[in-house]
């Protein structure tokens, strides 16, 4: 979107663009099926506009764009203007021509003109600075009646890869667990507050449910190789450190992977929220 200047965080996003690009297919495709639950819990149809914030490299954008056809188009949003050359060429490599990018924080959305049937948002929502206003923008553009859905992750000890490598990633660098309503893959696991929060923004037929995939890395090395490229919640974290202290975390997290492997592959449960809620008449 123009017009928006840097987002004090489009810097951490950029730089992690290229990993995520690399490992978004492995690592979601295996929640296919969610986002395919999500995108029901959006109400999504042939021919409708959706917007897709957050996108990342866009593997749910495609999923999005074929479901709504030819006659129907996606909005792929994202802070990072490098993602968004991903999702170009992914969707150019899927044959899609129904998706157009759209860069800048979701801030700015209620300033785009922009206008579309439903919404969606894929582990996105809970690292965002305020939920509440991403909330509000996203209503700003949507249809009325119009749902939007998202998915965060759930609650630590339901993803317990994640939430044992983050907690070795927040010690070496002396840092605490997020408070709540502070961004962090965690910070909206409580289904009341995602809940709460979709109502505070004037959400209605609010709906919040539970799904669940299976990771799964074809080694150690990767799975540790995939947090260190693609995931920028680890990356912010363990930003301030200097190259020796940040390769020990990274070897301390590597060890733990191995507790989630077996005969060298490594398998974990992922268990995600799905909240979803209408745009009320006006």
């Amino acid at each position: 979107m123009a017009g928006n200047g840097k987002h004090e965080n489009e810097g951490i996003w950029d730089s992690a663009a290229p990993g995520w690009a690399r490992w978004e297919a492995e690592l979601m495709g295996a929640a296919t099926e969610a986002t395919e639950q999500m995108l029901d819990a959006a109400n999504i149809k042939p021919g409708m506009r959706v917007l897709d914030l957050a996108c990342g490299a866009g593997s749910q954008t495609i999923q999005a764009a074929r479901r709504v056809g030819p006659s129907g188009r996606v909005f792929a949003n994202d802070i990072a203007s490098k993602m968004l050359t991903f999702v170009a060429s992914n969707v150019a490599a899927a044959g899609l021509t129904n998706v157009e990018t759209l860069h800048g924080p979701a801030e700015g959305l209620s300033e785009s003109g922009l206008r579309v049937d439903a919404a969606t948002c894929r582990l996105g929502l809970m690292l965002f600075q305020s939920p509440q206003n991403a909330l509000a923008a996203v209503r700003s553009v949507l249809a009325e009646n119009g749902r939007f859905a998202v998915l965060v992750v759930a609650s630590p000890q339901d993803n317990l890869l994640f939430s044992k490598t983050m907690m070795i990633a927040l010690k070496h660098a002396g840092k605490t667990p997020p408070p709540p309503g502070s961004p962090g893959l965690f910070a909206l696991s409580d289904p009341a507050r995602l809940e709460n929060l979709f109502r505070a923004a004037g959400y209605i037929d609010t709906r919040i449910e539970q799904v669940t995939a299976r990771l799964s890395i074809a080694s150690v090395g990767d799975a540790l190789t995939m947090m260190k490229e693609a995931f920028g919640a680890y990356r912010a974290v363990l930003a301030d450190l200097d190259d020796e202290k940040r390769d020990v975390a990274w070897s301390e997290i590597g060890d733990c992977i191995e507790q989630f492997s077996d005969q060298g592959s490594v398998g974990a449960d992922m268990t995600f929220r799905l909240a979803s809620g209408a745009n009320s008449p006006t």
